[in-house]
């Protein structure tokens, strides 16, 4: 008899501090769970908890298995590791982004959906978010006349300058 593990959807929390201590762990795990995202929380106290879709087993303390518990059964997610981000490295269309990936749309901050023949410069770095059961990217106009994900791998922290 061959016992075969399923994929499912879990949380997990381990009180990450902020989003890249959360995407350094997701990014760490081997193996790789088929979507991986992000979830800002506030329970017990405010930090990164996160949702799998795999076959492995994590560990969650007591305290904080209510924060998983919203991670996994949450609307809003930002996603780390999903369909397709392997091949989203460089310049790519977004019609190349939309067939490439589980990504379904591409927006423009402000602006609306992005022209599919429109260049996005990855920076090798794609953050999509999950918004009414689609995963969106957004993105910003950049120098060049391309346009960049909306969250940098390295963001300014707020305030830096002051």
């Amino acid at each position: 008899m061959t016992l075969y593990r399923s994929v499912a959807a879990v949380g997990v929390s381990l009180g990450h501090p902020d989003l890249a201590a959360a995407d350094h762990w997701i990014l760490s795990l081997d193996p790789r769970p088929r979507l991986a995202c992000t979830h800002l929380v506030t329970t017990p106290h405010r930090h990164v908890a996160i949702s799998l879709t795999t076959t492995e087993v994590y560990e969650t303390e007591p305290e904080l298995q209510a924060a998983a518990d919203a991670a996994v059964d949450g609307k809003f997610g930002r996603a780390v590791i999903f369909p397709g981000v392997e091949e989203l490295t460089g310049i790519r269309t977004v019609a190349e982004i939309l067939e490439l990936s589980a990504i379904e749309r591409v927006e423009v901050l402000g602006s609306g959906v992005a022209d599919g023949d429109a260049q996005v410069d990855t920076r090798d770095f794609v953050r999509p978010q999950y918004r009414d059961s689609e995963l969106v990217l957004t993105t910003t106009p950049a120098a060049g006349g391309v346009l960049v994900p909306f969250e940098t791998r390295d963001p300014t922290p707020c305030c830096a300058n002051h």
